[in-house]
């Protein structure tokens, strides 16, 4: 018989309010109960909250890697890793997300994410993979590799969705020919279209949006926002995003890819019920400052980390974050001034109902699997639970 969990004298934050002093009961992984009081349970494990935060535990939509790894080095090592590293940080599930490559270099990734989905945690689980590119516009190709940027092409997104069902998301530049098509062969697939990498302007990415692409990855990373073309001016993808009122959107907060003002205007257009936060890390998330590599070591772009951020060897464009979910949160409550039940919303339930698993986590409510983080008011993390289990404990 599995033993019961109560953690109390916490600041649980629930989807309708925060409970000064509350707590809550675990029993055989799922959340039991939540209460404004001590619960008692006989032969219960006791988790003295001490005041901190007792929250639902991050869902990250869209990650490349951390701890020195990435979901593109073709071991299954290095998605554990990536899995216990980014847990450390208050992350209790993921979707891995692959950069722009071959279709060979693809498939073994979904064979090695195969072999891993179903091990025991320890760290955070994962929710599917997230294929980012290489349909892609070359102009906002960003950091992705430029060799393997190509339209999308049948034939090969067939072979690849045949070859796996563990496809959740799938991310293209909506535009380019054939990638309304895409879209449509994803939604029969049960894969979420995502807008992406994109040169698209306001009518195209309406026309996205009506064909399937119903998520902006990254907000304005890689979009066009206002152009012009000639004498007149265009409303791009982030306007669209903007009018698009069921349009989801996901953005880094790491408060160097958006500035606070922005990440202020998104959440007062959007919302939090229309907006994730990812940390879109590469292998250098939790790592010190210095050279890295962007995607597989053996056939990755080099690039550098500092000031926070991963930047191209030339300095030229950001080449990912090495942001954590605890970061995510820090930025968007400290420096954006946001209130942190709205902040915790788009760290947790948002990214949850954006891939259909609201039903089994993202919230602290009876029934639901009990993935939980306890922070301090810096949002410092403590303590990380994985279905009931203690995955990670700060020393």
């Amino acid at each position: 018989m599995e033993k019961k969990t109560v953690i109390k004298n916490g600041r649980v934050i629930t989807p309708f309010r925060v409970i000064e002093r509350g707590s809550l009961l675990i029993d055989g992984g799922k959340i039991a109960a939540v209460a404004e009081n001590d619960i008692d349970v006989e032969g219960a494990q006791v988790i003295d909250a001490g005041g901190r935060y007792i929250s639902p535990g991050f869902i990250d939509l869209h990650v490349h890697g951390g701890g020195g790894h990435d979901f593109m080095d073709g071991t299954e090592d290095a998605f554990l890793q990536i899995a216990a590293t980014h847990a450390r940080y208050g992350t209790t599930a993921m979707v891995p997300t692959t950069l722009t490559a071959g279709k060979q270099q693809l498939l073994q990734t979904l064979d090695i994410y195969a072999a891993v989905k179903n091990r025991p945690a320890a760290g955070a689980r994962f929710l599917g993979i997230h294929l980012e590119g290489p349909y892609f516009a070359m102009n906002q190709r960003g950091a992705q590799d430029p060799r393997y940027i190509r339209n999308p092409d049948p034939a090969e997104y067939r072979e690849i969705l045949a070859y796996s069902k563990d496809i959740v998301r799938w991310s293209a530049a909506p535009e380019l020919p054939g990638a309304l098509e895409f879209a449509q062969v994803l939604k029969a697939h049960g894969v979420l279209p995502s807008l992406a990498h994109t040169d698209a302007i306001y009518e195209e990415a309406l026309l996205g949006f009506e064909h399937g692409y119903t998520l902006a990855t990254h907000l304005y990373s890689a979009m066009l926002g206002v152009t012009r073309r000639n004498v007149f001016r265009y409303a791009g993808a982030v306007e669209a995003a903007f009018l698009i009122d069921a349009m989801d959107v996901e953005i880094i907060t790491d408060g160097i890819h958006l500035p606070p003002p922005l990440l202020q205007l998104v959440y007062k257009i959007k919302g939090p019920a229309k907006t994730a936060l990812i940390t879109d890390a590469m292998r250098a998330a939790g790592m010190p400052e210095g050279e890295s590599v962007l995607g597989s070591l053996s056939d990755g772009l080099k690039v550098i980390v500092e000031d926070g951020v991963a930047k191209l060897a030339d300095r030229s464009s950001f080449a990912g974050s090495v942001a954590t979910c605890d970061r995510l949160v820090r930025t968007m409550h400290h420096m954006a001034g946001i209130p942190l039940p709205d902040v915790i919303q788009m760290a947790t339930l948002t990214p949850a109902t954006i891939m259909g698993v609201q039903g089994q986590t993202g919230s602290l409510v009876p029934g639901k699997d009990a993935d939980i983080v306890l922070f301090d008011d810096n949002i410092n993390v403590h303590s990380t639970i994985v279905k009931g289990n203690i995955i990670y404990q700060a020393p």
